[in-house]
C-alpha cells in the first residue's frame, strides 16, 4: 500500500439528525462542553462572506504536501455535497492551496457545504464577497505546485487540532471547532443544556441581576490579594 499517496473513498458518516442540529448552538457554547479542547487556531479565519452564521457538515480530510494541492485536486473529484473539506498543509503559508476556479467548481458543482484551508488562497477580490463558507490563514498571489504526496480521508492535523473522516465540522465567525463523530450525541444534548444556561446568564448581564460573588471566592481560593491603596515602586 502507498502510504502517502493514498485516497479513500468511503468514510464512517455522523447521524445527519444530530449534525443538523448543531446549526442551532453557537460554536462557542459546543465548544466550552468539550473542555475548550477542539478549536482550530485562529490564524484559520473566515475571509468570505456567507449569509448563514453556521456551517455544518461531515469533515472530508484532505492531506496536502506543503505548498501543494494535487491531493486537493482529487478531493475536488470524490467529494460530495454537503461535505466540509477540511486541508492540512503542514502550515506552510507561503503558497496560495486554491483560487477562483477550483473554489467555483466546489461551490457551483461540487456544492460542498464549505471549506477549511490550513493555509492561505488566492483571488481573494472575488472569493471574499461570496455566500459560501472560506477558511483560511490568509492569501498570497503565489501559487502551488502539483507534485504530491498526499493522502485523502485519512486522519489530519488543521490548525492544531486532530481531524478524522466523518467527524462533524462547526464553524461560525468565531472560527470552528470539530466534534468527534462517536461522541456528537452526548456533545450536543450537554452543549444544548449549557446554550440554555448560557442565554440566562446574558439575559442577567443585561438587566443587573448577575451574580460575580464567584469571582471574589475564585481570587481568594488562589491566593490573590485584593489592595485598597495604589501601587508605589
Amino acid at each position: 500500500m502507498p502510504v502517502g499517496k493514498r485516497i479513500y473513498l468511503k468514510r464512517e458518516m455522523p447521524d445527519p439528525e444530530i449534525m443538523e442540529q448543531f446549526k442551532t448552538i453557537p460554536a462557542s457554547n459546543t465548544a466550552d462542553v468539550m473542555s475548550r479542547n477542539c478549536a482550530m487556531n485562529p490564524r484559520i479565519k473566515l475571509v468570505s462572506s456567507p449569509k448563514a452564521q453556521m456551517m455544518v457538515g461531515p469533515a472530508y480530510t484532505v492531506k496536502c504536501r506543503a505548498g501543494d494541492n494535487l491531493t486537493l485536486h482529487a478531493a475536488l473529484n470524490f467529494c460530495s455535497e454537503g461535505d466540509v473539506l477540511v486541508v492540512s498543509n503542514e502550515e506552510d503559508d507561503t503558497r496560495s492551496l486554491m483560487g477562483e476556479v477550483m473554489m467555483a467548481y466546489l461551490r457551483y458543482t461540487k456544492k460542498v457545504a464549505g471549506i477549511i484551508l490550513d493555509g492561505p488562497i488566492r483571488d481573494i477580490d472575488e472569493i471574499g464577497n461570496w455566500d459560501f463558507p472560506v477558511y483560511c490563514t490568509g492569501t498570497t498571489p503565489g501559487g502551488p505546485y502539483k507534485e504530491g504526496p498526499g493522502e485523502v480521508n485519512v486522519p489530519i492535523s488543521c490548525g492544531g487540532i486532530s481531524v478524522n473522516p466523518g467527524d462533524i465540522i462547526l464553524a461560525d465567525p468565531d472560527g470552528i471547532i470539530c466534534i468527534p463523530r462517536k461522541d456528537a450525541a452526548v456533545i450536543l444534548e450537554d452543549a444544548k443544556k449549557f446554550q440554555a444556561a448560557d442565554e440566562k446568564k446574558l439575559e442577567a448581564a443585561k438587566n443587573g441581576t448577575a451574580n460575580r460573588a464567584w469571582v471574589e471566592k475564585s481570587l481568594e481560593e488562589k491566593g490573590y490579594e485584593i489592595i485598597d491603596d495604589v501601587y508605589r515602586p
